[in-house]
């Protein structure tokens, strides 16, 4: 093709662009539907935490999963890896993980006689932080460098890790033993915070059904699941949902809900900026998911429990009778009225 000179550029009609813009909307809703479909092959029930994983992927944003053990959240993760033809990589949190376990550490070389940097599991596009919640504050501090500027500083080098990044951490309730609560700062990291609950009835005879006829124990199998996409997929569905049309009137619901939880009775700590960015992004994320060509308040409403409920702090009176944080921000979502678009 023969390159055109800036008159031209400038000459040259605008609308052919719009169509090819949606034409890449519409393959990207594709891809990432299909992406669902497949996950949900290994991952019997629980759709709604499949589609919030799927929005925290688009968004390019950070997952934690909570639930008690056996419903399956690293089984989430590793369909989700298999699915994805990009570096992965795991780390089982213990009580005796150290941070340079987790970023890396320089290591002297006896034949060069100098230090050598090896990298942690940390370098990579898909990182699995199994039970982060049973490794202590300073091995869970590790990440906060790496979750929020994408880069790791090992003997004074700042180190880029792999794009995309995503850490999708488990963690079991903190009411269990030998759990250490993550800290407010490192909570703020997670774009989304999910609860993966027991499966219904009918789920979870489909879930013994086919984890029976398995020759492998109670696990469920993940090799079966096909390679959907690559790193420059990811990257690509990021860069498109981030160009989906939001009305400033959304904008402005996304920014509402947000700051009503610093004033919410019942709440003693409301949620930060952040929270604000995050609503915005998933609520683009879950737009492309749905197919949808621009961002409405459903949009932005569906993944606000997500966003939401690992940033603020339920007040003492409230946690004593027996309300949960959920049920709290519920009656904020019914309450700030949403545009009409």
């Amino acid at each position: 093709m023969s390159e055109q000179t800036p008159e031209q550029a400038n000459s040259a009609p605008a609308s052919p662009a719009a169509p090819n813009a949606a034409s890449q909307r519409q393959r990207a809703s594709q891809l990432a539907q299909a992406l669902r479909q497949e996950l949900q092959k290994a991952v019997i029930g629980q759709q709604a935490v499949i589609d919030d994983v799927l929005t925290a992927l688009i968004a390019s944003g950070h997952v934690l999963v909570e639930g008690v053990p056996g419903l399956g959240k690293t089984l989430l993760v590793r369909a989700l890896a298999r699915c994805f033809g990009g570096e992965f990589a795991r780390i089982q949190f213990t009580p005796d993980l150290m941070p340079s376990d987790v970023t890396g550490h320089a290591v002297y070389d006896l034949q060069s006689e100098q230090f050598k940097l090896r990298k942690g599991p940390v370098f990579t596009n898909l990182l699995l932080a199994d039970e982060i919640n049973r490794a202590p504050a300073k091995t869970q501090a590790a990440l906060l460098e790496v979750m929020q500027e994408r880069q790791v500083t090992l003997e004074g080098r700042a180190l880029a890790v792999p794009q995309p990044f995503l850490v999708l951490a488990t963690q079991n309730p903190i009411e269990q033993e030998g759990t250490y609560p993550l800290p407010e700062a490192e909570l703020d990291r997670f774009m989304l915070k999910l609860r993966m609950d027991y499966p219904e009835a009918s789920e979870e005879l489909a879930l013994v059904r086919q984890v029976t006829r398995s020759a492998k124990a109670d696990m469920l199998e993940v090799t079966p699941l096909r390679t959907l996409l690559q790193a420059k997929d990811v990257l690509a569905l990021q860069k498109i949902a981030s160009d989906l049309p939001l009305d400033e009137q959304v904008l402005d619901y996304a920014v509402r809900l947000t700051r009503a939880t610093r004033s919410w009775p019942g709440l003693a700590m409301g949620a930060g900026p952040r929270a604000s960015i995050a609503l915005v992004r998933g609520g683009r994320a879950r737009a492309l998911l749905r197919g949808g060509e621009f961002v409405i308040p459903d949009d932005i409403k569906g993944c606000a429990l997500a966003v939401l409920r690992h940033r603020v702090r339920l007040a003492p009176e409230l946690d004593i009778e027996g309300l949960s944080v959920d049920q709290v921000l519920q009656q904020l979502l019914d309450q700030v009225p949403a545009p009409r678009l």
